[in-house]
C-alpha cells in the first residue's frame, strides 16, 4: 500500500460533471433521481479492482457521517461494517430511531468526533461520508484523504461535492489511479493544507 493506515478518508462515488447525488434529493430519494448509478460499482463480482476497493473501505476502524448521510440510510441499522462506531454530525439529537444503536454516537463536534474516531480506529483508517461533511473536515483541515470513485456519466445537475470550501487553496498529491471494471476509476488523494 502506497500510504500508512490511520488516515482519515472520504470515499465518494462522483459523476464526471462533478454530482455526487443526482437532482431532486429528499429523504426518500437519498441520492437523487438517477444518483444510483453513482454506485453501481459497490456491487462487483468477486475479486477484481472494484472489490479490492471495497474491502478496503469496510477494513476501516471508525466512520464519521453528516446526518444527512447518516438518517436516509436509516442509520445502517446501527452496523455500517464490523461494528464499528459511527460518530454523526448533527445540530439535531439522535433521533428516536437510532437512540437505541449502541455504536451510534451524536454531535455537532467535529474535532471531537474525528478525534475520537481516530481514537477508536485504533490504527485503522476512518471512513468519511457525506459532502457535508467533507468540506466542513477539509476546511477544519481534519481530512487526510480523498478517494473519489469517477463514475463515466454526466448527470448534468443535483449536489456537488466541492461546493462551499472558501478561497483556501489545497494541493493534492495523488497516491493511486486504478481502473475499474464498469469504467470507474478510482483516484486517490492525499490533501496538503
Amino acid at each position: 500500500m502506497e500510504w500508512l493506515m490511520g488516515n482519515t478518508v472520504l470515499y465518494m462515488s462522483m459523476s464526471l460533471d462533478g454530482y455526487i447525488a443526482g437532482p431532486n434529493e429528499t429523504d426518500v430519494n437519498g441520492l437523487g433521481d438517477g444518483g444510483g448509478r453513482l454506485h453501481e460499482w459497490v456491487f462487483p463480482p468477486e475479486g477484481g479492482v472494484n472489490s479490492r476497493i471495497v474491502e478496503e473501505f469496510m477494513a476501516t476502524g471508525a466512520v464519521v457521517a453528516g446526518r444527512g448521510t447518516f438518517e436516509p440510510a436509516e442509520g445502517w441499522h446501527g452496523d455500517h461494517h464490523d461494528g464499528v462506531p459511527i460518530w454523526v454530525l448533527s445540530r439535531r439529537a439522535i433521533p428516536g430511531w437510532a437512540s437505541d444503536m449502541s455504536a451510534v454516537h451524536y454531535t455537532n463536534d467535529i474535532e471531537a468526533a474525528f478525534r475520537e474516531a481516530r481514537d477508536a480506529a485504533s490504527g485503522k483508517d476512518v471512513l468519511v461520508h457525506g459532502a457535508a461533511t467533507a468540506q466542513r473536515a477539509l476546511a477544519a483541515g481534519l481530512l487526510d484523504q480523498i478517494e473519489i470513485h469517477l463514475i463515466p456519466v454526466l448527470l448534468g445537475e443535483g449536489r456537488r461535492l466541492f461546493e462551499h470550501l472558501g478561497s483556501q487553496h489545497r494541493e493534492l498529491e495523488r497516491l493511486r489511479v486504478l481502473a475499474g471494471e464498469g469504467d470507474v476509476t478510482h483516484l486517490r488523494y492525499r490533501i496538503h493544507y
